[in-house]
């Protein structure tokens, strides 16, 4: 692991990194993260029946939306030109249920997108906190990661599964 932080530079203040010499490659980040809840507030969005509409759906929106405004929510972040940003949602009604946010984001830049996808992921999971939030204020967030990552000069990286 490269332990060098690189947006500080030579005299410890922060600064936005230089990516002008790097190669514009494809490049592809998936994150997940999952919001837990109380069973009948799963069952109420898995019905289609909430007060203020179709979670999921507007969920997906505001992932895609958060995606491509993650410079404007982070300070170092570039912006980049999104090519893709793909929203997923899998509903566990077993014992401890909760959705899964899973959202993938590609560009053809010169630096990666992980960024992007755990913006996606966490705005995603906070738009549902928001519609079910009269029903549920104890939906608990977590496990919010990167999962993979590809191209630029690191290559591939893919997480351990988690334990």
């Amino acid at each position: 692991m490269n332990s060098a932080l690189t947006h500080f530079d030579t005299q410890g203040q922060a600064h936005m990194v230089d990516v002008s010499g790097k190669e514009v490659t494809h490049r592809i980040a998936r994150a997940s993260g999952c919001i837990a809840m109380l069973p009948a507030t799963l069952a109420l969005i898995m019905s289609g029946n909430a007060k203020k509409g179709d979670v999921l759906g507007i969920a997906r929106i505001a992932a895609i939306q958060a995606a491509k405004r993650t410079a404007d929510l982070i300070p170092l972040c570039h912006p980049l030109p999104i090519t893709r940003v793909a929203v997923e949602f899998e509903l566990d009604d077993g014992d401890a249920p909760s959705v899964l946010c899973t959202a993938q984001v590609e560009t053809l830049g010169r630096t990666g997108v992980e960024m992007e996808a755990l913006t996606a992921v966490q705005v995603g999971l906070l738009t549902i906190y928001d519609m079910c939030k009269a029903v549920d204020r104890g939906m608990v967030m977590g496990g919010i990661r990167v999962l993979e990552k590809h191209g630029g000069k690191s290559g591939d990286w893919v997480a351990p599964p988690s334990a």
